[in-house]
C-alpha cells in the first residue's frame, strides 16, 4: 500500500505485531510509511524501528496520517484512542481490528471519519491469513483492502453484525483448530504411542490438512479423498460426527458471546 500519508497501528500485542511483521515482510507498507505506538517495548516493534518505522513519535506527528489502525485491547481503546482523535485529520480513516466495538462506538470518539472493522487471524504475520472486512463507507472497505489482501485472504461482510460471528470463526478458530490437535495427541497416547512421537504425528496430520485446504477443494471433498468407504477414517468420522459438531457450535457461541460482551 503505498502512500504519501503514515499509516499509524496503535497497540503491538499479538495481533498488532503480527499486522506489523506480515506488512514489513510481504512488502505490503514500507516502514518509513508506519507509526507505531505502543505503551511498552515490544519486539517486532524494536525490529521494525531498523525498517525505517517510527516508534512512538510525538503526537504531532499523527497530523498527516490517512489511516489509523486500532489494534488495543476492547478495554482499553477509549483511553488509547481519545488523545489521538483531536489531533488526526477530519478525512483520516479508522481501521479496527478490536473484537466487540462496534462502529457506532467509534464514530463517537472519532466523529464523521470513515470506519472499517476487521477481524485478521495472527497468520497476517507469514502473510497467510484470513481476515472479515466490514464497513458502511466504499473508501474504509478499499482502505482495509489495500492493507490486508497482501497478507490475508479478506472476505467482505454484507453487514457489521455478522463481524462477531466471524470473529469466533476465523480470529478464534486458529486456537480451537490446535486445541483439537492437542486432543489427538493426547488420544494417540491413550492408544499407546509415547507423548513425541504423538505430538508429531498429530503436528504432521496438521500440516497435511493445511496443504489440500490450499487447493480451493470442496471440504466435503477433501474428507472424501482421505476417508475410504469401510475404512479406518470413515469409522473414526462416525464416532466424532455429533460430538464435533456439538463442540463447533458450543465454541463458536461462546466466542461470539464474549464478543458481544466486550462491546
Amino acid at each position: 500500500m503505498t502512500t504519501s500519508r503514515p499509516i499509524v497501528l496503535v497497540g503491538c500485542g499479538r495481533l498488532g505485531s503480527a499486522m506489523l511483521e506480515g506488512w514489513l515482510a510481504t512488502g505490503a507498507i514500507a516502514g518509513p510509511e508506519l507509526i507505531v505506538l505502543t505503551p511498552s517495548d515490544k519486539p517486532s516493534a524494536e525490529a521494525a524501528r531498523a525498517r525505517g518505522v517510527r516508534i512512538n513519535p510525538p503526537v504531532q506527528a499523527l497530523a498527516g496520517a490517512g489511516v489509523l489502525v486500532l489494534a488495543v485491547k476492547p478495554a482499553a481503546w477509549r483511553a488509547a484512542a481519545a488523545p489521538l482523535a483531536g489531533v488526526l485529520s477530519a478525512d483520516a480513516v479508522i481501521v479496527s481490528v478490536m473484537a466487540g466495538v462496534g462502529s457506532a462506538s467509534l464514530s463517537q470518539v472519532f466523529g464523521d471519519r470513515p470506519v472499517a472493522r476487521v477481524m485478521p487471524t495472527t497468520a497476517v504475520a507469514q502473510g497467510r491469513g484470513v481476515a472479515a472486512v466490514w464497513s458502511a463507507d466504499p473508501v474504509a472497505r478499499s482502505v482495509a483492502h489495500a492493507l490486508f489482501d497482501p497478507v490475508a485472504d479478506a472476505v467482505d461482510l454484507p453487514d457489521e453484525a455478522l463481524i462477531d460471528a466471524a470473529t469466533a470463526v476465523a480470529g478464534s478458530a486458529p486456537a480451537f483448530i490446535y486445541a483439537f490437535v492437542e486432543a489427538l495427541a493426547r488420544a494417540g497416547q491413550v492408544a499407546g504411542l509415547d507423548g513425541d512421537a504423538a505430538a508429531r504425528l498429530a503436528r504432521g496430520a496438521l500440516g497435511s490438512a493445511a496443504a489440500g485446504l490450499e487447493t480451493g477443494a470442496a471440504l466435503t471433498d477433501l474428507i472424501a479423498r482421505i476417508a475410504s468407504p469401510g475404512g479406518t477414517t470413515e469409522a473414526g468420522l462416525r464416532a466424532m460426527a455429533v460430538a464435533s459438531g456439538e463442540a463447533a457450535g458450543a465454541a463458536v457461541q461462546a466466542a461470539v458471546s464474549r464478543a458481544r460482551e466486550l462491546g
